[in-house]
């Protein structure tokens, strides 16, 4: 059974981290082109509350930065794509890489992020009614969403490389420093 100060510890750190998170998707409304960044951005820092605190904690961290950012922020999309996969995905992803073979866990992974983005086309256009995000893709036509899907899935592999290596640093370097008192 934790003491009670290591629940503290975890309590005033999640709070800590639900805040940076909060910050970096509130700045969607101020920073345009941070649509896709910030709340990446945000996501990534659920990986140093996993190695700090544990799933469960991160979990709770999503959670009240979804409840809070679907309430707040000023960019819809932005709050979405947080909500339905770039929030949840750094958890997630520590429990997909103990999938064996590799290419049994890529197939999950990418699975994961089609259907997260499905789930957020839908939600979008039918429930917060944001067309006009594929009005401004004319070049594109009726293939705009494919066209939209692959080059998702582009970005969403150099993501997961990304966030590979912002765990790796954090472990190995930023982990060890917090560890110094």
């Amino acid at each position: 059974m934790p003491t009670i100060s290591k629940k503290s510890s975890q309590i005033a750190l999640g709070g800590m981290f639900s805040a940076l998170c909060l910050v970096l998707m509130l700045l969607t409304g101020i920073i345009p082109f941070g649509i896709f960044a910030l709340p990446a951005l945000a996501g990534a820092m659920l990986v140093a509350v996993v190695v700090e605190m544990g799933a469960k904690t991160a979990v709770m961290v999503y959670v009240s930065v979804s409840l809070l950012s679907a309430f707040v922020v000023a960019d819809r999309a932005a709050a979405l794509m947080f909500i339905l996969f770039l929030g949840y995905y750094p958890i997630l992803k520590a429990k997909l890489e103990n999938i064996h073979p590799r290419l049994i866990e890529m197939a999950a992974k990418f699975a994961i992020f089609n259907l997260s983005v499905i789930a957020s086309y839908i939600a979008a256009m039918y429930l917060f009614g944001v067309r006009e995000m594929f009005g401004q893709m004319d070049v594109f036509g009726q293939f705009a969403p494919v066209v939209l899907l692959v080059v998702g899935n582009a970005m969403f592999f150099v993501y997961d490389i990304a966030l590979t290596r912002y765990a790796s640093l954090y472990m190995h370097r930023l982990h060890r420093r917090l560890l110094r008192k």
